[in-house]
């Protein structure tokens, strides 16, 4: 029985050995980080990731004891160092890679990480080509352009402009970020109308040379799509240029209020000549947690450890970080290992000298990504909580608006309320689709201090004004007239065309011409002729609208009725007693009475064999004869037909009673009324 206790006493120490270490967390996990620190995004990103991880690691109650380590690296806005850097990584075996901010680099490093099934989390890569499909193991805690364009689509539709020029920085970025919002125009029934393409040094000679050759264009608004920029050159130049006045106006997606947000706030008092700028920030909740954070981030700059303000992509790192510590601490709750393994078409390259076969696989990368993609949790930016493109759940847009002093929130944007005062009045939105007129935002001030909306539109230098042909009457002055010696023209028409014209969210410049020497009316007809001849843009005046003026020029919906009134003396003729027998002649009435008695004599012949009620006396059917006649004229008769002829002949009968009636009311209405009227206008011209 001894013999028996000893071995299995082996067994079960080995078994719990085993089960131990097997089970045992590691001691420390890798995580590693690619973006620019020498950047308005990578100042608060590169602080707010290692405040994350210290929090995590200081915090008993997450990880269990194991350590995360932060791995950065500072590719310097390059693709190609930003490949090698992931390489760096990998080696490094980091279970996650945080960024890039970079939308070009983030491109080539997706690639990277779905060959090594490396989740790669990007806090501020915003183009909305980086798809779930094409790129799986790419993951966005940021808001994509495409729902920021559908954002800054509405903000251009809300004050009805109908064209924009669009300046964009020459890369993945820009390109598709602008399509997006090419897209989202298109569904507004507006349209950028032309693309000025910088490079990423944004040279300030090439802006200057790019703006000017806008100027020449006719559209006015500007939608500003460009990398975060602390020098903020666009508007600099456009200062310089004397485009930041009130023929102008400046839309910026958020890539201007990461920037603002990043300045001092001795900095921002001097931000006169961005006045009248409107962009887009994205909405951050306010929260006890943000709060006590941000009083934090003013210790870390007093302390050295944080160089700037603190932006959005900032508290979007810092909750990005927390993603992937909750993910790796429900991996390893799930008994799963991070192992690393070789990958066998690697190790088959080994001959290249790039030392390629060294990389590994991530085994439980799959795992660890279907993980993150079930987070859901609160963080400094608001809820956190992904879609099925693996984008983090939509949230919303402040809109704000730079004066001369200060950065004004002017009202909040969501893809299910649009625009609204505050996110507060979008919630009680969010139970109907909006339409324009469903739209609110605060008072804005606009470039050069005005509040009124501006046009967005003028006539480009090189294009003539419109030119307007009116006639120039001699009567009926109050259509239309020239002021003489004034070269002025004055009128209804003109009245009605400068109210049309307000309506219009461009400037129209026009200059009238009279069409005519004011001493007789003008031809109309040859007014239409020049319009369609294109000596005249267009025609203003009381010209009505006939068949064959239709086929040359089209016309404007009639603002006024066509109906022509003449005064004319009344005959003063003696009425007469017997003028209801005028409007036949004595040869019509004698017809009339002949068919009475005609038909009376037809309906006797046909019905009295088979109708009783025309037999009897002699006298008796005469009279009957004749009353039946003379009784259908006012529907009254008593005796009713059998035969079928009979009938046919009283349908004939009564179908021309009806003509006689009717042409009869009409005679004595004319001769009663219009006929008594005389005129001497035989003619006249429309």
């Amino acid at each position: 029985m001894k013999e028996l206790v000893i071995p299995q006493l082996f067994v079960s120490i080995w078994l719990l050995v085993n089960g131990f270490v097997s089970c045992q967390r590691p001691a420390v996990v890798n995580l590693g980080a690619i973006f620019t620190f020498d950047s308005v995004i990578g100042k608060a990103a590169k602080p707010a990731m290692e405040a994350a991880v210290s929090d995590i690691n200081n915090d008993i109650r997450i990880l269990n004891g194991t350590k995360l380590n932060l791995l950065m690296v500072d590719v310097n806005c390059s693709v190609f160092l930003g490949s090698v850097g992931a390489f760096q990584l990998v080696e490094e075996e980091v279970v996650a890679i945080i960024g890039p901010q970079s939308s070009g680099i983030a491109h080539m490093i997706s690639t990277i990480a779905n060959g090594l099934q490396v989740p790669l989390i990007s806090y501020a890569a915003t183009d909305p080509t980086l798809s779930a499909l094409q790129f799986p193991f790419f993951i966005r805690t940021t808001q994509s352009d495409s729902y920021q364009m559908a954002a800054m689509a509405d903000l251009v539709d809300f004050f009805r402009w109908r064209e924009v020029i669009a300046i964009v920085v020459d890369d993945e970025y820009g390109r598709n970020g602008i399509g997006a919002l090419g897209e989202e125009l298109n569904k507004k029934r507006a349209k950028i109308s032309y693309k000025l393409f910088l490079s990423n040094q944004l040279d300030e000679s090439e802006v200057m040379d790019k703006l000017n050759k806008s100027k020449l264009l006719g559209p006015r608004v500007y939608v500003v799509h460009v990398n975060p920029d602390p020098r903020l050159r666009i508007f600099t130049v456009a200062r310089k240029l004397q485009m930041m006045t009130d023929n102008y106006t400046w839309l910026a997606t958020d890539w201007l209020s990461a920037t603002l947000d990043s300045f001092p706030p001795t900095k921002k008092a001097s931000l006169g000549f961005l006045q009248g700028v409107v962009g887009l920030r994205q909405h951050t909740p306010e929260s006890s947690q943000k709060r006590a954070f941000m009083s934090r981030w003013k210790g870390m700059q007093r302390k050295g450890s944080a160089s700037s303000e603190l932006n959005t992509y900032g508290l979007q790192a810092y909750d990005t970080v927390w993603i992937v510590a909750y993910a790796i601490e429900r991996f390893l709750d799930e008994h799963k290992t991070i192992t690393f393994s070789f990958n066998s078409k690697l190790v088959d390259m080994k001959t290249s000298g790039l030392q390629i076969e060294k990389l590994k696989v991530f085994t439980g990368g799959n795992d660890l990504l279907d993980i993150i993609l079930q987070t859901n949790f609160t963080g400094l930016s608001g809820q956190v909580q992904f879609n099925q493109d693996q984008n983090v759940f939509s949230g919303g847009y402040d809109v704000i608006n730079i004066d001369q002093v200060s950065i004004r929130t002017v009202g909040y944007w969501s893809n299910v309320s649009g625009l609204s005062l505050s996110p507060q009045d979008a919630r009680k939105g969010e139970q109907n689709s909006y339409s324009r007129v469903d739209q609110r935002l605060q008072n804005i001030t606009w470039p050069g201090g005005k509040t009124e909306r501006p046009r967005g539109w003028i006539i480009a230098p090189d294009e003539r004004p419109l030119r307007i042909g009116v006639p120039n009457r001699a009567s009926f002055v109050e259509f239309v007239t020239e002021v003489h010696g004034s070269h002025r023209i004055e009128g209804y028409c003109i009245d009605v065309f400068l109210k049309a014209r307000e309506l219009i969210p461009y400037d129209v410049p026009y200059m009238f011409e009279p069409f005519g020497d004011g001493q007789s009316n003008p031809r109309y007809d040859d007014l239409v002729h020049m319009v369609a001849a294109d000596v005249f843009d267009a025609a203003v005046g009381d010209i009505a609208i006939l068949t064959n003026r239709t086929k040359m020029v089209d016309f404007s919906q009639p603002y006024a009725s066509t109906g022509l009134v003449i005064v004319a003396p009344i005959r003063n003729s003696k009425s007469s007693a017997w003028v209801f027998l005028q409007p036949f002649t004595v040869e019509m009435w004698c017809a009339i009475a002949a068919s009475f008695v005609m038909i009376a004599v037809v309906i006797w012949i046909l019905e009295h064999r088979v109708n009783d009620e025309f037999r009897g006396p002699p006298k008796k059917q005469l009279v009957t004869m004749l009353m039946f006649s003379f009784s259908t004229l006012f529907k009254t008769n008593q005796e009713t037909t059998k035969s079928s002829l009979g009938r046919l002949v009283m349908v004939v009968w009564l179908f021309v009673l009806m003509v006689i009636t009717a042409s009869y009311t009409a005679s004595l209405s004319s001769i009663l009324t219009v006929q008594q009227l005389s005129s001497p206008i035989t003619d006249f011209l429309l």
